[in-house]
């Protein structure tokens, strides 16, 4: 999960790049980068962060052009380094930028492939700069001093035919414009915008739609599976399907946590959807257990808000906020290293104890992971004062790992993975506890109004691989490469190596 964004306007872009980063920080608290074009340089500026730390006013300054693109990091692979940070840059051919949300599963097939057709190193463990260098490859095997728009909707179908996997995908191309493609199966969300201007139409692309909305952008409509659109550098907008799309399958996930409540992904508001997710587990609730004791329905802040309020109301019982959050502490799925995580969340959330004290309590969540977080939640509510705990799920249970850009871990370090509910809820401490049913989620989820899906993306729920790729194989070489305790080892043996243009 990463947050992209682009941008080719009338004006600078520093600024509106930078604003649109603060609007997907929740996509990763990583690192951040911005680059930008004047026609005749590239300006660059990236390292490990936030947003708000990473840029000050002199990197600003020195982020000249009016075309630009943007990324947010959370990683999913490789190491902490700020050499890591994107966007990533290639001098040959032309000068080639981009930023990448997502994750390849076929990374060591192309660094060959790239090696011995190109001669390319690849010289982080980002599968993003993989990626950037096919791109690049499929430009120069053109053999062209200009190139035509065909060219470059050509080299991008060349990437698909290549690149297995997820990616939502914002370029840049030195003194020809910005190019934003999707993989065939539309896995991680990307949408287009435009706004007029006295100057003219300038447009945007972003991993959300609420980044177009804060700067002012009108939605045109989601970027679809395998096609790409090409914004000149004087403004022109054009679209090609470069590969025809496998099967319409964003991820799932996305609607459950990752994404802004106040987002439109492929024509679905997560707002919407997760309202549904509150009224049909509030369904089964009632239908398992119709006889229920529970006093009050507390969310846990922020993402289950949404879901928890029609809980609540379905169940005809009292809503309250029990827990306050720290706003100056990140999202503790995404933090680096389980220690970090535990610390975390008693710094994050703290409960109000005349909310608990006495009561049947049901704690209402989006998803539970590793269950570490639940479980210090559930301690929380005792010490506060409940006389039960009660505990639900909006989402099934995650028993698998996500292979298309989130950093779910390995199958051992998920708390669902080879235990029934009982047992979760035992190792919880909870008094009883309920999760989602996949098809009443997929079914939350789906819009009414909107039928081009053929499916969603629900590996992590059921190990369902949609690209037919995945085996036990590559599902150890993940283990290898995500665990916490690898990337505890991979991170003390890498020098950091902090670079960048803009300084």
């Amino acid at each position: 999960m990463c947050g992209v964004v682009g941008i080719v306007a009338k004006e600078k872009v520093n600024q509106s790049i930078y604003d649109a980063l603060t609007v997907l920080q929740h996509r990763g608290q990583d690192a951040a980068g911005i680059m930008t074009s004047d026609g005749n340089h590239l300006f660059l500026h990236k390292r490990n962060g936030l947003v708000r730390d990473v840029f000050r006013t002199r990197h600003m300054a020195d982020l000249k052009g009016n075309i630009g693109i943007g990324h947010v990091r959370y990683p999913t692979a490789g190491c902490d380094s700020s050499a890591e940070a994107q966007p990533f840059f290639v001098n040959s051919p032309y000068g080639i930028a981009l930023a990448h949300n997502g994750n390849l599963v076929n990374v060591e097939e192309l660094k060959k492939d790239l090696f011995k057709e190109g001669l390319r190193h690849i010289n982080t463990q980002s599968d993003s700069e993989v990626l950037l260098n096919v791109f690049a490859q499929e430009l120069q095997q053109m053999g062209k001093l200009d190139l035509s728009e065909d060219d470059i909707f050509d080299a991008v179908a060349g990437v698909s035919r290549r690149c297995k996997g997820a990616y939502a995908t914002v370029s840049m191309i030195m003194g020809y414009g910005l190019v934003a493609f999707r993989d065939e199966y539309g896995i991680r969300p990307l949408v287009y915008g435009k706004r007029k201007t006295k100057k003219g139409t300038e447009y945007m692309v972003a991993s959300e739609s609420v980044a177009l909305d804060v700067l002012g952008f009108d939605l045109v409509r989601d970027i679809q599976p395998g096609e790409a659109i090409y914004i000149s550098t004087d403004g022109k907008l054009s679209s090609r399907q470069c590969v025809p799309a496998k099967m319409h399958s964003p991820c799932l996930f996305e609607y459950v946590y990752l994404a802004r409540p106040d987002s439109i992904i492929d024509n679905i508001s997560v707002y919407k959807a997760r309202l549904r997710m509150g009224e049909v587990l509030a369904d089964k609730i009632l239908r398992l257990r119709p006889d229920h004791d529970i006093d009050v329905v507390i969310p846990i802040p922020d993402t289950s808000r949404t879901a928890a309020l029609p809980l609540a109301y379905k169940l005809g019982v009292k809503y309250r906020e029990g827990f306050i959050k720290n706003r100056y502490i990140g999202r503790t799925f995404i933090m680096p290293g389980q220690k970090q995580r535990k610390k975390s969340v008693k710094q994050k959330l703290n409960a109000i104890g005349l909310e608990f004290k006495g009561k049947n309590v049901l704690l209402v969540d989006d998803s539970i992971v590793r269950g570490t977080t639940s479980k210090q939640i559930i301690q929380m509510a005792r010490e506060a004062g409940a006389k039960k705990v009660y505990f639900a799920s909006a989402a099934p249970p995650v028993r698998y790992p996500n292979v298309y850009g989130i950093d779910m871990p390995v199958a051992s370090e998920l708390i669902a993975h080879d235990r029934n509910e009982d047992e979760i809820a035992e190792y919880l401490e909870a008094d009883w506890l309920i999760y989602q049913d996949l098809a009443d989620l997929e079914q939350a989820v789906h819009s009414r109004k909107q039928d081009d899906i053929d499916r969603f993306e629900t590996s992590c729920f059921n190990g369902d691989y949609i690209s037919g790729d995945i085996d036990k194989k590559y599902l150890r070489g993940l283990e290898d490469m995500r665990s916490d305790n690898s990337k505890k080892k991979r991170s003390s043996k890498v020098t950091r190596i902090d670079f960048y243009n803009a300084s």
